[in-house]
């Protein structure tokens, strides 16, 4: 896993899972802490994420909230839509541009 950028956006890149929590929460709270207005997370280059990397988000995502700033969602890969939508945390989170059509539940 890798994060580059600063306290309004940051870029995450390969897997963010049990291995990597640890320092993507310390890069996290570090961004929310030290910076104003919105915080983008673009997970465009992000191959995967396990429960504890969904944790991670949804910590910064309750951080953020209690500074008075906002965790945006930014290039959400699909498979890892779906996951946000079987766990209905779309409904929570702030995600760029809403969620891809296919990946939202059939009426």
């Amino acid at each position: 896993m890798h994060i580059r950028g600063d306290h309004a956006e940051l870029v995450v890149g390969g897997r963010l899972d049990v291995r990597s929590a640890a320092d993507a929460r310390t890069v996290l709270h570090s961004a929310v802490d030290d910076g104003a207005g919105d915080l983008v997370l673009d997970l465009t280059g992000l191959d995967s994420w396990d429960a504890t990397g969904l944790g991670v988000i949804m910590g910064a995502h309750r951080r953020a909230g209690r500074c008075g700033r906002r965790l945006v969602l930014r290039g959400v890969p699909p498979q890892m839509q779906r996951l946000l939508v079987a766990t209905r945390l779309h409904r929570i989170l702030a995600i760029e541009g809403g969620l891809a059509a296919d990946t939202l539940p059939r009426v």
